[in-house]
């Protein structure tokens, strides 16, 4: 049985990478394939609008999950086996690199104006963290199972 504090944490966690697996699902099936109807007259506005309101549904959720997934790493729960909290930290590291490296630049970039050929590469880029938010979800179903079993 897990303590209050533990049970917590993993509650947090889980329900941020729940919540994100969601979103990022959501974001590849629906919201990017919408981009191409846009317009071109009004896609440079629109892309702005689209970062600051997904930057503010996703920022704080993905924030409470990295720090969440680092006290994890550090003060790892009973429920919780040392290479499951090293894996879903290597996960959370490969979803965040791709959203710095790929998924940010892209979107900065798409504010100057509708590009069919950046907006593909965006979609492509992006099932990185698709499959990544899904074997996190994946994994933290695992350890949820075994540790409320």
């Amino acid at each position: 049985m897990m303590d209050r504090g533990a049970r917590l944490l993993l509650l947090l966690h889980a329900g941020a990478t729940l919540f994100m697996t969601g979103v990022i699902w959501f974001v590849q099936v629906v919201h990017y394939p919408l981009f191409a109807l846009v317009g071109s007259e009004t896609f440079a506005a629109y892309e702005r609008a689209n970062i600051a309101r997904t930057a503010s549904v996703a920022g704080p959720v993905m924030i409470l999950e990295a720090l969440t997934g680092v006290i994890i790493l550090l003060r790892r729960p009973a429920a919780v086996r040392k290479g499951e909290a090293w894996l879903g930290a290597v996960l959370l590291a490969i979803i965040w690199g791709s959203t710095a490296f790929s998924q940010f630049p892209a979107h900065l970039s798409l504010v100057r104006g509708f590009d069919a050929g950046l907006l593909h590469q965006l979609a492509c880029a992006n099932w990185v963290r698709v499959l990544g938010w899904s074997a996190r979800t994946v994994l933290l179903l695992r350890v949820g199972l075994r540790g409320w079993g």
